[in-house]
C-alpha cells in the first residue's frame, strides 16, 4: 500500500494502559505523509527553516523508499527501518549521516504513534550506525590572531567608500563571531540594535527559539559600531544584503573567510564559520573556562553535544598532574 492510503477495516485500539498514549482508533495519513510531522516541528518546537528543510530531504528519501516497496508508513516494521538505514551505506552515505536520518525517521514515526497515525512505533528498537567521533577543526590561536590581522590590514589598505564598508563588515563579522561563538545563522541574522546596545552582552536567539546571553568583548562592540557607521539605510538587520532573507547569507561569508583564510595561509578546507566556532570553545576550555560554561555560551541544550572538546580538556588536566601533582618528580 503506497504513503497517504487509507486502511479500510481499521478497528479502534485497546484500552490504553497506565504509562502509555491515550489510545484511539488510527487516523489516515495525508498524501503528503511528512507535512503534519513538520507542522509540528515548526508549531510547537520553533524548527528554524533550514531545520524543516532537512528534515523535509530526509523523510521524502524515507518516504520513497517505502513507497517503492509498497509500504504505507504507518504500517512500517521495526525491520523495514533497518533494511532502510542498510540501504544507505551502499549509496554512500556516511555513519554520521545516517545517523541523523534515523533520528528524523525515529521523530516521524514517534509522532505518528503519539498522534493516532499507526499503531505502533517500529523505529524504537531500531540501533543506529556505529559512528567514529571526530574531533572538530581548530584553529590555533596564533592562526585566529593572523586571520584577524589579515582584515584589520584590509580595513586599513580599503580607500573607496564600498572598499571600506566590506572591510569593516568581514571584520566585524570575525570579531563577532571569535568572541561570542555563535552559530552562522545567529551571526548573519543579528538585528541592527545590537550594534547599539550599551550592555556587554547580546541576547541571542538559538535553535528551538531559547533565548541566551553571550557576553560581548570591547573590541567585537567597537567593530560593530565601526561596520555600523558604513552601513546606510535604517533597515533591521545588522548586515543587510541583496538576498531573499534581507541579511547576509551563510554562503557569502564562508565565500569571503575563504579568502580571508587563504591571504592568513590557511588551508581552504580547515576554515569555515563553523571552525571559528570551534576556536571559540576551545580556546576557553583551554585557558580554563568550566564545560558547563562553555555549554551555555554555544547553547547546546545537551551537554553531550559540548563533549566533543574534551580532547581539550583531557591535554589540559595532564598538564595539570604533570605540573602539579606531589610525586610526580618530573
Amino acid at each position: 500500500m503506497r504513503p497517504g492510503a487509507s486502511r479500510p477495516g481499521r478497528r479502534p485500539a485497546a484500552a490504553p494502559s497506565a504509562g502509555t498514549r491515550a489510545e484511539v482508533a488510527t487516523e489516515a495519513l495525508p498524501a503528503d505523509a511528512a507535512q503534519p510531522y513538520l507542522d509540528m516541528l515548526a508549531a510547537e518546537r520553533g524548527a528554524a527553516a533550514n531545520t524543516l528543510a532537512a528534515y523535509r530531504r530526509d523523510l521524502d528519501d524515507y518516504l520513497r523508499y517505502l513507497s517503492d516497496a509498497g509500504i504505507d508508513p504507518a504500517e512500517a516494521e521495526a525491520a523495514t527501518v533497518r533494511a532502510y538505514i542498510a540501504d544507505l551505506e551502499p549509496r554512500g552515505l556516511k555513519a554520521s549521516s545516517a545517523a541523523r536520518r534515523l533520528s528524523c525517521v525515529r521523530g516521524f514515526h514517534k509522532f505518528l504513534y503519539a498522534e493516532g497515525y499507526s499503531e505502533a512505533d517500529p523505529s524504537a528498537p531500531v540501533a543506529g550506525p556505529r559512528r567514529a567521533q571526530t574531533l572538530p577543526k581548530v584553529l590555533s590561536i596564533a592562526e585566529v590572531d593572523g586571520l584577524l590581522a589579515v582584515a584589520r590590514a584590509r580595513v586599513a589598505a580599503a580607500e573607496s567608500r564600498i572598499d571600506v564598508a566590506k572591510a569593516n563588515k568581514l571584520l566585524c563579522l570575525l570579531e563577532l563571531l571569535y568572541a561570542t561563538g555563535l552559530r552562522v545563522s545567529e551571526l548573519i541574522a543579528l538585528p541592527r540594535s545590537a550594534a547599539s546596545t550599551r550592555e556587554r552582552f547580546l541576547v541571542v536567539k538559538g535553535k528551538g527559539g531559547r533565548e541566551r546571553l553571550v557576553p560581548l568583548t570591547d573590541v567585537a562592540r567597537e567593530a560593530m559600531r565601526e561596520h555600523l557607521a558604513h552601513v546606510p539605510g535604517e533597515g533591521p538587520w545588522l548586515f543587510p544584503a541583496d538576498s531573499e532573507s534581507g541579511h547576509l547569507t551563510r554562503q557569502a561569508f564562508a565565500r569571503d573567510l575563504k579568502v580571508a583564510g587563504a591571504a592568513a595561509g590557511i588551508r581552504e578546507d580547515r576554515i569555515s564559520p563553523h571552525v571559528l566556532r570551534h576556536a571559540f570553545a576551545s580556546h576557553l576550555l583551554r585557558n580554563g573556562a568550566d564545560l558547563r560554561i562553555v555549554q551555555e555560551l554555544l547553547g547546546h541544550a545537551d551537554i553531550s553535544t559540548t563533549q566533543i572538546y574534551t580532547h581539550v580538556l583531557d591535554d589540559r588536566l595532564k598538564g595539570m598532574v604533570r605540573d602539579l601533582h606531589p610525586l610526580n618528580d618530573g
